[in-house]
């Protein structure tokens, strides 16, 4: 080599990939510079240890701002990890030349750099290098242009009646056509040749002609428009000039680049040191932390955040590890998918489907069968005609949930070390694909997973969300839903400066919400968490926050909001054998206050403003049952829910929501029930507010559907008052009523249906005068009661004679 070689790529992908690391086995050099942050120069060694695994990405955050922070991506795919990986195995020097982190975090759209005039004045719409090209070409998709020309290039020999890709022309500044070649046979004349042509001379494709074609086709969008809109490229150009500069005077000719093909004409521009430099003059910077963190190709797949924007980083990583017979083995891949999922597919079904995706590839012109030959394949031979079993395809392999791995070695902030020690000594390895997981926490070390997931909770990293369990509803029990995400790694920097480990980041970190929260609601959801999460040193700041904003807060819906947490509280303290003395005396006096408060509170309310209330109403009423001293509340609170319920000034939905709640716990008689309703539903009542009061007694998750189908009195109340409602107001109570009644489960509303259709009182559905309870018969049904007693044998494992005198 006597010059530098430029290979131009399109970031993550496995033609350009494979294009690279044949360019650099012909050309030899001595050293590899690499589109990238220089600060990463100290981590390029650790690519070599065995440990590593991609997907993985360089991120760099600001260290006084951790939240400030970027991702640099690479996959196994990425023709700068291949450039890495050659470097290394081949002892050539191997450095980044892109602008330092430093610059590029402390960027912002105040400080932006503003470049001297370039004679590119007016062209600040931003361009898409690919789609010019793509629609050059002639195609419509820019993805597939670029599959055809450069990805599928290398994989296999085209089929023999297939039409090779036509050479791209664009055109110059002056107007004259530029023949620029884009398949696999485009020849050379400029770029370096290796020491030995014997490759050329033997038939062998040209390694360089790819990125010559490439770059000749940059050179002329670029003439055409300029910077293209991206105004920062030309201090990042700049300072990827002086590192080539400084790497050619050190190493001579020997010098490879690997950077994204639309910065290769910015790199061969004949450019002064000194304009150079004045790029780079008076930039912002930061001081910045660097290290490798583990990636996953979903991430890779998205086109926000962090993410790359490839769209199908699985199938390029199979096009990039298979040896050959990239379709084959890819419709096998498929197959063995739906069999995993109880799909019936044989191999008739793979032969077919790779038939099919080739004959497509010749019929589209293409190359070799792309992605979307052998999606179309998969639909038509696997799925028949189905799109829905495609869903899976794209989740599982077109995508994948694939996470990479990091080495040991690689520098981190204490707190990330802590958490990672933690989680390889309860076994909780982190991982992209969503999974639930069960924990008892009777058991040490499921109790200790809980503590550690809820900690991060508090520290704002979520990796773990609660999620309601299948099996018991105890309070040793607790459902997690779990996902690693590569964003959590900033999370834990930022949340490193409360602290050097999980438990003691967290401590201070919940210390100083409870001095700093406003509202009671805040420190009593604090105290939940900090019960949860074990910390017992920072409960007496919380307890002091709490007892003071308890005295000071006189907004009864502030206190009914309060007391639900803090009843959790007291009961996962008892499941933790935590101490709660100052809690539950907390909480004795927020219920009092409460029940003293709340009646004139639910006076002169709006519609908005009773349905928050009646919220409350039934977080208090679920909270007053674990309180100490229980049966004392609980009769208080029973007082309280009466005087709502008979008192006309309490908005509809309050007061029907605390005549339901009285009947469900036996404290309210059927007919004082029906007597109830009866008045809210007479004739001189507003039909809005009657339609509330509905919405309060039956509404919501209550089961009131249910009532309404077994007591056929109550419906019959429902049913005379809908009837009657005047035709002018009927349109104003219709979206409470179809709200109400919408939250029922399907059976119910059918069944409530064929009531009110045949009749009420109709068909014996009607109870008889003598039933004990409305709505069913007068005495058991025993052969029905009888037919339970086998499964009651099989479960209790006992025979037929230890069954007799069973009560029925």
């Amino acid at each position: 080599m006597t010059s530098p070689l430029l290979l131009g790529v399109r970031h993550h992908g496995p033609g350009s990939a494979r294009a690279v690391r044949a360019a650099l086995e012909a050309a030899r050099p001595e050293a590899v510079l690499i589109e990238g942050p220089p600060e990463g120069d100290a981590l390029l060694a650790l690519a070599a240890d065995e440990q590593m695994r991609p997907p993985v990405a360089l991120l760099a955050h600001a260290v006084d701002d951790p939240g400030r922070a970027a991702f640099w991506p690479l996959a196994e795919f990425s023709p700068e990890w291949v450039a890495i990986r050659w470097a290394l195995a081949h002892g050539a020097a191997v450095r980044f030349i892109d602008l330092p982190a430093a610059h590029s975090l402390a960027f912002s759209e105040e400080t932006a750099p503003e470049p001297e005039a370039t004679g590119n004045e007016g062209r600040d719409v931003r361009v898409d290098p690919i789609a010019l090209l793509a629609q050059t070409a002639g195609y419509d998709d820019p993805e597939r242009w670029w599959e055809d020309v450069v990805e599928l290039r290398g994989s296999r020999p085209a089929p023999s009646t297939a039409a090779s890709p036509q050479p791209l022309r664009v055109t110059s500044s002056d107007g004259s056509p530029a023949a620029v070649p884009s398949g696999p046979t485009a020849a050379t004349s400029g770029p370096p040749q290796p020491d030995d042509p014997a490759a050329e001379r033997a038939g062998e494709p040209d390694p360089f002609a790819p990125f010559l074609a490439l770059g000749e086709a940059m050179a002329a969008l670029r003439e055409t428009y300029g910077h293209g809109g991206h105004d920062r490229d030309l201090v990042r150009e700049a300072h990827m000039r002086l590192r080539l500069r400084a790497a050619v005077k050190e190493f001579g000719g020997g010098v490879a680049v690997v950077c994204g093909a639309w910065h290769v004409p910015a790199l061969e521009a004949r450019t002064t040191v000194a304009a150079d430099k004045a790029l780079l003059k008076g930039l912002p910077k930061v001081k910045t932390e660097m290290t490798w963190v583990p990636w996953t190709h979903r991430r890779l797949a998205r086109r926000s955040g962090y993410g790359a924007g490839i769209d199908s980083p699985g199938w390029y990583a199979h096009l990039f590890g298979v040896p050959d017979r990239p379709v084959e083995r890819w419709m096998t891949k498929v197959a063995g998918l739906f069999r995993d999922e109880d799909r019936p597919v044989s191999s008739a079904h793979v032969i077919e489907a790779v038939r099919l995706a080739e004959t497509l590839a010749v019929m589209r012109g293409r190359p070799l069968a792309g992605l979307t030959e052998t999606v179309d394949a998969v639909r038509a031979v696997m799925c028949d005609g189905s799109d829905v079993p495609l869903g899976l395809v794209r989740d599982r392999l077109v995508i994948g949930d694939v996470l990479g791995e990091v080495p040991d070695a690689a520098p981190a902030m204490p707190l990330q070390r802590d958490l990672t020690r933690q989680q390889r000594r309860l076994r909780l390895k982190p991982e992209a694909l969503e999974r639930e997981l069960e924990l008892d926490l009777r058991k040490e070390t499921d109790a200790a997973k809980s503590r550690l997931l809820h900690r991060l909770r508090l520290l704002a990293v979520g990796w773990g969300e609660p999620v309601g369990g299948r099996g018991s509803t105890g309070t040793f029990r607790e459902s997690w839903r779990l996902r690693w995400e590569p964003e959590l790694f900033v999370k834990v920097a930022e949340a490193g400066v409360w602290g050097t480990t999980v438990i003691s980041a967290a401590t201070a970190k919940a210390q100083s919400q409870a001095v700093s929260a406003t509202a009671l609601g805040q420190v009593t959801a604090l105290a939940e968490q900090c019960l949860l999460a074990g910390l017992p040193e920072a409960l007496p700041v919380v307890m002091r926050a709490l007892a003071d904003r308890a005295a000071l807060d006189a907004d009864v819906s502030h206190l009914a909001q309060a007391l639900p947490a803090l009843a959790r509280s007291l009961r996962y303290g008892d499941v933790r054998s935590t101490d709660t003395a100052a809690l539950a005396e907390v909480a004795g006096g927020l219920a009092e206050r409460i029940c003293v408060g709340l009646p004139p509170a639910c006076i002169g309310l709006d519609a908005n403003g009773a349905a928050e209330m009646r919220g409350h109403l039934d977080g208090v009423h679920s909270a007053v049952g674990l309180l100490p001293d229980a049966e004392n509340v609980a009769e208080r609170w029973r007082s309280v829910l009466h005087k709502l319920a008979g008192r006309d000034s309490v908005p509809g939905v309050i007061r029907g929501r605390a005549a339901r709640l009285l009947l469900d716990e036996g404290r309210l008689g059927e007919e004082e029930a029906a007597r109830l309703m009866a008045l809210a539903l007479s004739r001189g009542a507003e039909p809005s507010d009657a339609a509330a009061w509905i919405e309060g007694f039956v509404g919501g998750a209550s089961g009131g559907g249910l009532l309404l189908v077994h007591d056929e009195r109550l419906l019959g109340l429902v049913d005379s008052w809908l009837t009657g409602v005047p035709a002018e107001a009927f349109t104003d109570v219709l979206p409470l009523l179809r709200r109400t009644f919408s939250a029922f489960d399907p059976g119910v509303r059918r069944t409530l249906g064929e009531l009110v259709r045949r009749g009420l009182g109709a068909g014996g559905g009607a109870a008889p005068a003598d039933t004990a309870v409305p709505g069913f018969g007068p005495d058991l049904d025993t052969a029905r009661a009888d037919a339970v007693l086998p499964v009651l044998q099989l479960l209790l494992g006992i025979d037929d004679n230890n069954l007799t005198g069973v009560p029925r």
